[in-house]
């Protein structure tokens, strides 16, 4: 984080080295004011992010700073990029805990870096001197707008793909890149900041209207992490219980309607012992613990199955179109898997020797014909493995199970 800070010193020194037009003046004034009246009317946003704070921030700023990158020359496009994150700062980073006053120059810095990667690609290809002059060269100058966007994504994204790997070690470097929907939002900002490029280069008030769009944008970006939220165990990032009954439940009715032969699995999935990890360890160490069994549970699964957590150590697998025979295999992978976690004791030592123990009902295998039927078969699957020794997997028969009622067996737990 030090070197890409010094790196942006340095750059924003060499920036100073092109001469400033007159003209763009003006440009950076309606720039710097679209993406200030931005921020400020998406306040309330940010507001409800840090409410639910393991929400990601978005920030869209990216749609004023391409714009700026290919219109303005560098030393512009480089004083409205830290404008907007001082000003973002001043409103609303004060007061948000997680996000401390270094995080915030880093990524100052690093949206320096890309901005000037774009501009260069900009000046390089002679767009930006096309646009001042109003000359168009069609073609040439949309390979120029497509450069100018590719370059800022690819420094901003293996800037922080960087970190990402440094930091939180993801799974693999496609998930320090990025969801492919994280990477299309990006895009269409670039997209819309190219549009705004175009048209403040035929006149700077033509910027405004786009503040709207970009408002829009935010807003609708925020209602779909709060529904997001909505679905998911903020412990693990599994399907939560409820998300979990509504999305199984709307399987089976479609298993049901499809011709003879149709089949779906369910698994009733309990670490054991964890009790005496929670004893022994803390709950911060247990809830680590939980985290890493689920990711190693969610990367076993094919694509269309759901991993959600139940509550407590207890998970549940709804596979669609599964045969015993597929799902036993992919339940001894998943209690394989599990005995692969390790996970830090917070002392210096570690957590292993995880089990899990499994209880998985296909229908129509099981004679059930509801979800809470299935789900009773496989918890009665699930707690023969348990009386049988654990860290094994056991499959429902065909004969009815008494119904699965939570708040009983809790009772006699």
């Amino acid at each position: 984080m030090l070197s890409v800070d010094l790196l942006a010193v340095v750059a924003i020194a060499a920036s100073t080295a092109w001469p400033v037009p007159s003209h763009a003046w003006a440009t950076f004034a309606v720039l710097a004011g679209c993406a200030a009246l931005h921020l400020h009317c998406s306040r309330w946003i940010e507001r409800i992010r840090r409410d639910h704070s393991h929400l990601p921030h978005v920030d869209l700023c990216s749609i004023w700073i391409v714009a700026g990158a290919i219109v303005l020359p560098p030393a512009l496009a480089v004083a409205l990029v830290v404008l907007m994150y001082a000003h973002r700062w001043w409103v609303v980073g004060r007061w948000d805990a997680s996000r401390p006053p270094h995080r915030n120059i880093f990524t100052t810095s690093m949206m320096v870096l890309a901005t000037l990667a774009a501009s260069t690609v900009a000046g390089v290809t002679g767009l930006r001197d096309h646009l001042s002059g109003h000359r168009p060269e069609g073609l040439l100058d949309l390979v120029g707008l497509l450069g100018a966007g590719t370059a800022q994504w690819l420094v901003n994204t293996a800037l922080v793909a960087t970190v990402i790997l440094l930091t939180v070690r993801p799974r693999s470097v496609k998930d320090a890149i990025g969801s492919s929907s994280d990477n299309l939002l990006e895009a269409g900002q670039l997209a819309m900041g190219s549009f705004v490029a175009l048209a403040v280069a035929w006149w700077p008030g033509f910027a405004v209207p786009m503040v709207v769009a970009a408002v829009a944008l935010h807003r609708t970006v925020l209602i779909h992490q709060l529904e997001l939220a909505a679905r998911t165990d903020a412990k693990t990032g599994l399907l939560n219980a409820e998300a979990w009954h509504l999305q199984a439940r709307l399987e089976l009715d479609r298993t049901r309607r499809q011709p003879p032969g149709a089949t779906v699995g369910l698994f009733m999935i309990d670490v054991d012992h964890f009790k005496d990890i929670n004893d022994t360890h803390g709950h911060q160490i247990g809830d680590a613990v939980l985290r890493r069994i689920a990711a190693a549970l969610a990367g076993v699964v094919r694509r269309g199955d759901a991993v959600g957590r139940f509550g407590g150590e207890e998970f549940a697998v709804l596979l669609p179109s599964t045969k015993r025979e597929e799902a036993l295999t992919i339940a001894e992978r998943m209690r394989r898997q599990v005995h692969q976690v390790v996970a830090d004791d917070g002392d210096g030592g570690t957590v292993d020797g995880l089990t899990v123990s499994i209880g998985i009902a296909v229908w129509p295998d099981v004679a059930e014909d509801t979800l809470e039927g299935l789900l009773a078969a496989a918890d009665a699957a699930l707690y023969e493995a348990k009386r049988q020794g654990r860290d094994q997997v056991q499959v429902a028969g065909r004969h009815r199970r008494v119904r699965w009622m939570p708040a009983a067996r809790s009772e006699t737990q």
